[in-house]
């Protein structure tokens, strides 16, 4: 009997059955660690009222957390690829609900400093881990262009729906409610997360440096303190020290990179000029958008004297806007190019502000 046999398909064009319902599970860990980002901004006359927090104090309340992700995405994102991005997806997603609780209910700007800094830690788990399994479950090009465009919509649309959720909440409950909404997201990532996610690792990821975790940690941290001091008290001896170690710390991550035989982060990367300027671009976006939504919260609840959740919905269309921009994103760069994409992108903001 004769048959006409199809040429099998390659195994990159193989698509994973529940494949969608599993990233609208990656969507939720991105969209609440950006929601966490920002939903203090409107809490934040709240807080001072409660705990009486300096002004320097109230600062890193409200930036600690958003350090902390910066200094160890790369660390949590190569330890990811040793020990599995599903499993360290699941832890972090547990310790960021449970360390919720710690920041709802702490009693003093200490307690809620180095409450924000470990919800930090936990979400640095979640963001490289989110990526990385969007690359495993999606081998279609097209496909996975579209899931990492609905990804940075849901990063993008938390940061502005923060506001909105921190503003509804605090119109009912006290500050600390902002933190305990993650508790049920989180345990419907975690419950779904288990049965739908692939797991996935790095066959050949080579030692994980703890020595490269520190120094960029330190680093961040240091450059970052030495900064804020400044601002809030002017020129001292130990905020120069600060400003110095971090930035020794930064230089040595850079030259222990460049001589290990496998990095935590290639810095041979950032000499391509299209990797150097989207990384670039990506990080004026970000420090724009952060310090509109908290100054922007500020001015609408303390200067024109709004209600919190009348001021959260002021700040409404950015969220709109940036779910339509980050799903059209993809297809723009891929029908004229990312340059373009990018540079209006960036183009529009300017000409919005």
């Amino acid at each position: 009997m004769n048959r006409t046999l199809r040429p099998a398909r390659p195994a990159e064009a193989v698509k994973r059955p529940g494949r969608w319902l599993a990233l609208s599970v990656l969507v939720l860990a991105v969209l609440l660690v950006a929601v966490d980002a920002t939903v203090l901004g409107l809490a934040t006359p709240y807080i001072s009222e409660d705990l009486a927090p300096s002004g320097t104090q109230l600062l890193w309340i409200g930036d600690v957390y958003s350090f902390v992700i910066a200094g160890l995405l790369v660390s949590m994102g190569s330890l990811g690829d040793r020990i599995g991005r599903k499993r360290i997806l699941l832890v972090g997603a547990t310790a960021f609900g449970a360390i919720s609780v710690l920041n709802a209910y702490a009693h003093t700007p200490e307690v809620l400093i180095l409450a924000r800094a470990l919800l930090g830690v936990a979400g640095a788990t979640l963001m490289p881990a989110t990526l990385a399994l969007i690359r495993n479950l999606f081998h279609d090009p097209r496909e996975r262009s579209l899931a990492v465009g609905i990804w940075g919509a849901a990063a993008s649309a938390g940061a502005a729906v923060g506001p909105v959720v921190g503003g509804f909440l605090l119109e009912h409950f006290w500050w600390g409610s902002v933190f305990l909404i993650n508790l049920p997201v989180m345990a419907v990532l975690v419950v779904v997360g288990v049965k739908l996610l692939p797991e996935s690792r790095n066959p050949n990821p080579g030692p994980w440096d703890l020595l490269s975790v520190a120094l960029s940690l330190v680093g961040m941290v240091g450059v970052v303190y030495a900064v804020k001091e400044t601002a809030a008290h002017g020129f001292a001896w130990a905020t120069l020290g600060a400003g110095l170690l971090g930035a020794a710390a930064l230089y040595g991550f850079v030259r222990r990179q460049l001589t290990m035989p496998v990095p935590l982060l290639d810095m041979r990367l950032f000499r391509n000029r299209g990797f150097s300027g989207a990384v670039l671009a990506d990080l004026l976006t970000i420090l724009g958008l952060s310090g509109l939504v908290f100054f922007l919260s500020q001015y609408l609840q303390l200067v024109q004297g709004r209600r919190p959740f009348e001021a959260g919905l002021a700040e409404l269309p950015a969220a709109v806007g940036a779910v339509v921009a980050g799903l059209i994103a993809g297809r723009a760069a891929r029908r004229f190019s990312v340059r373009a994409v990018v540079s209006g992108g960036l183009a529009a903001v300017g000409f919005a502000l």
